[in-house]
């Protein structure tokens, strides 16, 4: 009896330290040298440039910069969205921005192929429904109005934020750590503007759907940390005080952690995120056949 306990003990201890190890493996750091990690961020760069590009002007990188696709597959599903002209011109700014972006990488570390992005409806739409928890009626279109177009922007920029944060540290060359820095400002900018713009709207109503802004935030938010699978990294533009800045504010117009430090994403986790699929092996999602560049297909090689 004492050793079958024994043998219990034993297995539990062995249980408890292999799943602490797979979560280590999970949100930890991978192996890359700067430029894979640096090229990693080129594929939501792509995926933001062609979202605000199409959505403001009806056109992307195909008829403004055709030579940064660097031959890669033009998206599928984009269109112009009917945006009022306060948000058309932000959001204007925001593609033409990165135009600059992807020209800073052609210029600095050199560029890889545009991956195949699914922009369409019917994507947001299922995105829409995994995060509310039901099928919404009718579809959700990102490009139907402005409010729309706002939450689903609220998808993409703040991706490519807590992924630069978490690519940073693991930089060693200073023209690296330059690029990443100078990226990832401009990044913090968008997303902090789309979120201001959001959080005007907080208690609107996203009709036809009886939810209100704020509560698709908080719902989107959610399904990227259960996609994520590292905890809390995203919270919507309205938080129960615990959350706020110093425990005094249920607003979070800047998205932050208990210092009001900016969350960081590993690698592996974006693509958990932008595949929609919880696993960096299964592409989907925006990206259809998987993103580019070394690190992405290193998983995709394992899968």
């Amino acid at each position: 009896m004492a050793r079958a306990l024994f043998l219990v003990f034993i297995f539990l201890i062995r249980l408890k330290v292999s799943q602490v190890m797979g979560a280590a493996n999970q949100c930890g750091p991978i192996v890359a040298d700067d430029i894979d990690y640096i090229q990693f961020a080129l594929n939501l760069e792509f995926l933001e440039a062609e979202f605000f590009l199409h959505g403001a002007l009806g056109r992307g990188l195909d008829t403004i910069a055709p030579t940064f696709a660097s031959g890669g597959l033009p998206p599928v599903g984009a269109k112009k969205a009917n945006l009022d002209p306060l948000i058309g011109r932000i959001i204007e700014e925001f593609g033409y921005q990165e135009v600059g972006h992807v020209r800073s990488y052609e210029k600095t570390i050199g560029g890889i192929p545009r991956p195949l992005l699914d922009l369409s409806p019917q994507n947001f739409a299922k995105l829409f429904d995994e995060a509310v928890g039901f099928k919404l009626s009718p579809p959700f279109d990102p490009y139907l109005d402005s409010v729309h177009y706002l939450l689903a922007s609220y998808v993409i920029p703040y991706v490519g934020l807590v992924g630069y944060v978490g690519i940073v540290p693991n930089l060693s060359n200073k023209t690296s750590v330059s690029l990443v820095a100078s990226l990832l400002g401009v990044e913090t900018g968008q997303d902090a503007v789309i979120r201001t713009l959001l959080y005007e709207r907080a208690n609107q109503k996203v009709l036809p759907y009886n939810m209100t802004v704020a509560e698709f935030t908080n719902r989107i938010s959610g399904l990227r940390n259960k996609l994520g699978m590292c905890g809390n990294k995203d919270e919507g533009i309205q938080v129960p005080l615990f959350l706020g800045a110093e425990n005094l504010t249920n607003s979070n117009i800047l998205s932050a952690d208990s210092n009001s430090l900016s969350y960081a994403r590993t690698p592996p986790e974006i693509l958990r995120i932008i595949y929609g699929s919880g696993s960096e092996y299964k592409s989907g999602g925006f990206y259809p056949n998987g993103a580019g560049g070394n690190i992405a297909m290193s998983f995709r090689h394992k899968a």
